[in-house]
C-alpha cells in the first residue's frame, strides 16, 4: 500500500515570522496523521519552519532547485544548499514555473536528477491546459511530461519520487477535476510509468492530485483508488484548513 502524502505549496506567501506562526499552529492539528505531511515554503522561511516543526512529523519542502552544483546563476539555489538547510522534498516543474519562468520538460528532468542525487524527494508537477484537455491531448501530454521528467532515474529512484497531477485549468481557479477525471488521469500516469519501469515500480510511485484540493472535496478525491494525496495551494496557508485536508480519513 502506498502511504498518502499531503504537501502544502505556499508559493510566494508568508514571511519567516508568519511561517513560524502557521507551523506552530499546525503542529498539534496534524499530530498522529496517517499520511506524510510536507510544507513547501519560500527559501527565506526554511530556518523558521525547521525550528517550528521540531518534535513533529512535518517535513520541509522547497519550491524549486537548480540543476547545477554551483556557478554564476544569480538568485538560484543548488540541491546541496537545500539539503544542508534540511529540505526533504522539492516541488519541480510547477505550471507557474513553466508559464512565468521558462521551465521546460528538459530542465525539469535536470532538476529532478539533481534533487534525487542530493538525497531529496522530487514532487514532479505535470498537467494539461484547458484547451489541451478539450482537444483530447490530456493522456498523451501527461504521459510524455512524466516520462521525460523521470528520464535517467533507476526503478528504485522512480518508486521514491512523487508525481503531482495538476490540471493547469484547476490551479487557483476554484475549478476542480471531478473525482473520476482526476483518478482516470492519474491512472494514465501510472500506466505510463509501468510501461517503462515495470508494474511493481508504478505501484510504489505516489501520485498526488493538485488542483484546488480543499477540505470540502478532499474526501471524495482521496477515496479514489489511484490518488495518493494532494499538492495543496491556497488551503495550505491556513492551519485549520490544511489540517482538515491532512485529516481526510477522519470524521
Amino acid at each position: 500500500m502506498r502511504k498518502p502524502i499531503i504537501a502544502g505549496n505556499w508559493k510566494m506567501n508568508k514571511t519567516p515570522s508568519e511561517a513560524k506562526e502557521l507551523v506552530t499552529a499546525l503542529k498539534p492539528l496534524v499530530k498522529g496523521a496517517s499520511c506524510d505531511v510536507v510544507v513547501c515554503v519560500p527559501a527565506v522561511d526554511f530556518a523558521a519552519v525547521k525550528e517550528a516543526a521540531k518534535g513533529s512529523s512535518i517535513k520541509l519542502g522547497a519550491q524549486n532547485v537548480h540543476f547545477k552544483e554551483s556557478g554564476a546563476y544569480t538568485g538560484e539555489l543548488s540541491a546541496k544548499m537545500l539539503k544542508e538547510c534540511g529540505v526533504d522534498y522539492v516541488v519541480i516543474g510547477h505550471s507557474e514555473r513553466r508559464q512565468y519562468f521558462g521551465e521546460t520538460d528538459e530542465t525539469v528532468n535536470l532538476r529532478v536528477k539533481a534533487c534525487v542525487a542530493a538525497g531529496m524527494t522530487p514532487i514532479i508537477c505535470v498537467g494539461e491546459k484547458k484547451e489541451q484537455r478539450e482537444a483530447g491531448y490530456t493522456n498523451a501530454l501527461v504521459s510524455y511530461q512524466t516520462l521525460i521528467a523521470l528520464e535517467g532515474l533507476t526503478d528504485k529512484e522512480v518508486a521514491k519520487a512523487v508525481i503531482a497531477y495538476e490540471p493547469v485549468w484547476a490551479i487557483g481557479t476554484g475549478l476542480v477535476a471531478t473525482d473520476e477525471q482526476a483518478n482516470e488521469t492519474i491512472g494514465v500516469i501510472r500506466k505510463a510509468i509501468a510501461g517503462k519501469y515495470g508494474k511493481a515500480t508504478a505501484n510504489k510511485t505516489r501520485i498526488q492530485y493538485g488542483g484546488s484540493m480543499n477540505p470540502k472535496n478532499v474526501k471524495g478525491l482521496m477515496a479514489q483508488s489511484e490518488i495518493d494525496g494532494g499538492l495543496i495551494g491556497g488551503a495550505s496557508l491556513k492551519a485549520e484548513d490544511f489540517s482538515k485536508v491532512v485529516g481526510f480519513d477522519k470524521e
